[in-house]
């Protein structure tokens, strides 16, 4: 009986830990060269269970103290379930025109989160697939740590 006790407060712990709204969240480490190279992919598998609701689709990006560029530039391929394919690019700013860091730094190791689709309509249930991959004009791109996919509900 103790055990069904500590069970049920070790999921009540767990459950909190996911902010409001949020259905995925998951960041994938690049390399341990602190650079990300094109051929690189990241892959995201992204279950949407209800299709009703809008979502806000947010990249993660990691990145340490000397990242040269202003933003980081990144090609996603999208995956429906049935097999439709969108490809979008996106500029994510990860330094102010001044020069400074942008997001959540610590030490040398800064986190950024973007919005790249607001109120977006998943038109089927099932699982999305997210293939994220740089896109910059050098590659590897230095100083990359981690990309990740986020979604919420929008509000």
């Amino acid at each position: 009986m103790n055990n069904i006790i500590k069970l049920f407060f070790v999921g009540i712990l767990l459950s909190s830990c996911t902010p409001e709204g949020e259905i995925y969240n998951e960041h994938k480490e690049l390399s341990p060269e602190i650079e990300w190279k094109r051929k690189d992919a990241r892959k995201f598998e992204v279950p949407i269970k209800d299709n009703s609701m809008d979502y806000d689709l947010s990249l993660s990006f990691r990145y340490a103290e000397g990242y040269p560029y202003k933003t980081a530039k990144v090609k996603v391929t999208e995956k429906s379930p049935s097999g439709k394919e969108t490809i979008s690019e996106y500029d994510l700013t990860v330094r102010k025109d001044n020069g400074d860091y942008i997001g959540e730094g610590s030490l040398d190791i800064w986190d950024s989160e973007h919005i790249v689709e607001k109120g977006n309509k998943f038109e089927e249930i099932g699982t999305y697939t997210y293939v994220i991959q740089h896109n910059m004009p050098q590659d590897p791109m230095p100083m990359a740590m981690e990309i990740g996919v986020i979604i919420r509900e929008s509000k």
